[in-house]
This record gives structure tokens, sequence and C-alpha cells, in this order.
């Protein structure tokens, strides 16, 4: 089999050492190329001049999410088809939600021995994927979540810091949803976002939107964290919101989003998040963010501005996954 691996090369959890064994080990399945990348967008424009090449069949990418993200688009710049190359990743970035979202190991090298033994039994599924659109971007794909308000605002605070030379970790994220929460008070109270479904009487207040595309949304440690516990790349998109962030409340939805969610109802759905201030909807194909001032958005961890309408798409089978 024909692949391209793209390689991060500051991937936060793997030495150089680390990647000349995954490398290896790869090469000795597969007939590989290795591209390193060099600034952002790089590995969409790796993968997406793989596609147009139709030189290989497999595109692995070899980094955190925000790498994964981008070779996503890469690989659906024109779109989903049957004849794009497949997907694989070997994670190695900080969290590694999608990564951990198929079952695959958070340890790069334990990840390498289940793709390889995914590719020899030739285990592949299909997974759905949500798509962003907004005014002055371009359509963005993203494979676990996007966000607009709050959330995405403590995105921006970890963009920030990480460009002053700190290290992406968990407790930076929890700091600066602290320092974010402090210092967004009147937000917190009347937010400006509204979510608009087809058919429905438009949901306004929104202090933050979360869209997942599966679940858990993320991680802090070996913890997942559910605010859309039912959403799942076999399914569309989940919507979670808050109307107002008090301190109590606040508290009271994130012991909801930690804990355990085991099978709870008839049919074996799990629990999600409840209250007063809490909105969320599963399973929905086509819906709309509109705030009434730009606010910020994020795709996949990923801050890009301050947006006052997105509308949201979910995609059935949009790519072909090697696990």
């Amino acid at each position: 089999m024909r692949a391209l691996l793209v390689v991060n090369p500051k991937a936060t959890t793997t030495s150089g050492r680390t990647r000349d064994v995954l490398i290896h080990a790869l090469r000795s399945d597969l007939k590989l190329e290795v591209a390193q990348t060099e600034y952002r967008g790089h590995a969409r424009d790796l993968a997406r001049e793989a596609v147009e090449d139709g030189a290989v069949d497999l595109v692995v990418a070899l980094g955190g999410d925000g790498t994964v993200n981008e070779v996503v688009n890469g690989l659906l710049a024109h779109g989903p088809g049957e004849r794009l190359p497949r997907l694989a990743v070997v994670p190695g970035g900080s969290t590694n939600v999608f990564a951990r979202a198929l079952g695959l190991p958070n340890d790069p090298v334990e990840a390498t021995g289940v793709l390889l033994d995914a590719l020899e039994h030739r285990r592949e599924r299909g997974i759905g994927l949500g798509k962003a659109m907004t005014e002055g971007l371009p359509d963005r794909w993203f494979t676990f979540t996007a966000g607009l308000g709050f959330d995405a605002g403590v995105v921006g605070r970890v963009e920030e810091q990480r460009r002053a030379g700190r290290k992406s970790t968990h407790a930076l994220y929890v700091t600066q949803a602290l320092r974010h929460f402090v210092t967004q008070r009147e937000q917190r109270r009347s937010g400006p976002v509204s979510l608009a479904l087809a058919g429905r009487e438009p949901v306004p207040g929104l202090v933050l939107a979360i869209v997942s595309n599966t679940s858990p949304w993320t991680f802090l440690g070996n913890r997942p964290v559910y605010p859309s516990p039912r959403a799942s790349f076999d399914s569309d998109l989940d919507v979670f919101g808050i109307t107002r962030m008090t301190a109590f409340g606040t508290a009271r939805t994130v012991r909801q989003i930690l804990r355990s969610h085991g099978p709870s109802s008839d049919d074996g759905t799990p629990d999600g998040p409840s209250g007063k201030h809490v909105v969320s909807y599963h399973d929905v194909r086509h819906f709309t963010l509109v705030s009434e001032e730009p606010v910020p958005f994020q795709v996949d961890g990923d801050h890009l501005g301050s947006r006052s309408r997105v509308s949201f798409t979910g995609v059935r089978r949009a790519l072909r996954v090697i696990v």
C-alpha cells in the first residue's frame, strides 16, 4: 500500500527518536513517503496534493488534533468520495481527542501497533464529520468539535499562552478557563448567541454553544468530558449550550459532564447534563448559530477568530479510517 506520513515535528509528546522508530515500523508494511510540516496549514496542503496526484492509498497523520484536522481538510478539499485515500492517525499531541474517540491507545508506539494490525486485517470504518460554514473563511471540516462563545474564548486564551512560549497542558486549559470565567462576568449573565433549527423556534441567550461530532468532547488527563454523551461518528451533530453561567450552576454542570455516563434509560441511552439553563439537541443535520456581536469561534481546538454567524452540517460516512 502506498502511503504518505504527515509528521508534525512540533508534536507535544513525540521526540525525534520516537518518530524515527514509528517511521521504521510503518515502512515495514507500507511503501511510505514522509513529509514534515513547516507552517500552519502545511498538513492540509500535503493531504490535498496527495488527493489531486492520486499517488497514495493512505494518509497517516502523526501529530495532535490540529494536525489531524488539517489532514482531513486537505483530503476533503474537493468533498467526500469513494476514491479518496484512507485516513490513519498516530496520536502525538497533548490530548488526541479524535484518535482516542476512535478507540486508539494514547501512546504513539502502541497506536502504531494497532494501525499495523488493522492494515494486516483490513480493518476500516466510515465516519461522519461536521462541516462549519461562515463568511470570510473557507468551509471547515471538523472531526470532533466546534464551538462559538465561551469555550472558544478559552481556546483563544490558550493559543495566546502557547505563542508566548507556554506548553500546552491540561492544567493550562483549566487555568485559562477559570480566568475567562472571572473576566467574562457580563457575558455569562446574558449570552449573545442564538441557535436556529429548521422548523423550531430559535433558542436565544446562549453563553456558549458546543457542537459535537463524537463523544467524549475532550479529556482532562485520562478523564473524559461528556457535554453530549450520545454524539457519535455514526450520527449527525449534537449541540450543547448554556444560557447563563452562575458559579453554582456552572459547578453543577461541570460535575455532570465529568461524571461517569453509563446507560440509564430503557434504550441504553446515557444521561447528559440537565438543568434550567442547559440546552441540548442530538443527531441534528443542519443548524445555525447567530450572535448579536462577534464572539470567539473554534474548530477542533483551533481558534478561528470571532464570528457572528456560523452554519453547521453533519455529513455521514465522509471518510474511511483505518482502525
